[in-house]
């Protein structure tokens, strides 16, 4: 029986939404404009694409599209190759499903390179079946592509994948799609009761993998 995990990364797998949690405004601030009051939060539901047209059409920014996207990737990208880690339990829970049956990959709105270089410098990239992004995917988590596309990847059904989410938006969307999902607390998603309500299993963090894989295999 094949069983299938979906991740996200930045504040699910790995400890690295706060690399992201001003870096909107932060790029922003650095071209000369004055962000809006929400615009970090808006920020967090948008792919990189999506944030380089929005700030094309709200801001006025001249800057082409991908050099948005490049100027954004160069103020984090060092955090990716040299600092971030994996939230403190996941690697023993991943070992964990990969011996149970589980086929694993990354669903993500960050660019590819850079969850590659975080994972290969943690030594996890062997856990997963591939990694897919919604800059590649062409669409937001707002939209239910990127975990279809993880879905035929896996090779499993709705029934026996899980969708692993520290977002609200995200949760929402996969749980909508028919996903069963896992959502995770993150200190950066303020909406913790939404979180727990869009979620078949919800976890305050990895630190007891052996319960959470239980749960996992129980639920599926």
């Amino acid at each position: 029986m094949t069983y299938g995990a979906i991740f996200d990364f930045d504040g699910t797998l790995f400890d690295s939404m706060h690399v992201w949690a001003t870096v909107g405004s932060d790029y922003l601030r650095s071209l000369g404009h004055t962000p809006k009051e929400d615009l970090d939060e808006v920020f967090k539901a948008l792919s990189l694409r999506q944030a380089a047209l929005y700030y094309k059409e709200e801001y006025g920014v001249k800057q082409s599209v991908s050099e948005i996207e490049d100027g954004i990737n160069a103020v984090v990208e060092e955090k990716y190759f040299k600092e971030v880690l994996p939230r403190e339990g996941v690697p023993k829970l991943l070992q964990l499903l990969k011996d149970g049956g589980f086929r694993m990959c990354i669903a993500t709105a960050t660019d590819r390179y850079l969850i590659e270089a975080a994972l290969s410098r943690t030594g996890l990239c062997g856990f997963f079946e591939g990694i897919l992004t919604c800059p590649e995917e062409g669409s937001g988590k707002d939209e239910p592509a990127i975990f279809e596309s993880a879905l035929r990847l896996l090779g499993t059904g709705k029934e026996k994948a899980f969708v692993f989410e520290d977002s609200l938006h995200a949760l929402k969307t996969a749980r909508s799609a028919g996903f069963k999902t896992v959502g995770v607390c993150d200190r950066y998603e303020s909406r913790q009761a939404e979180v727990r309500r869009n979620s078949d299993i919800y976890i305050e963090d990895f630190r007891d993998p052996e319960g959470l894989y239980k749960q996992l295999k129980a639920g599926a």
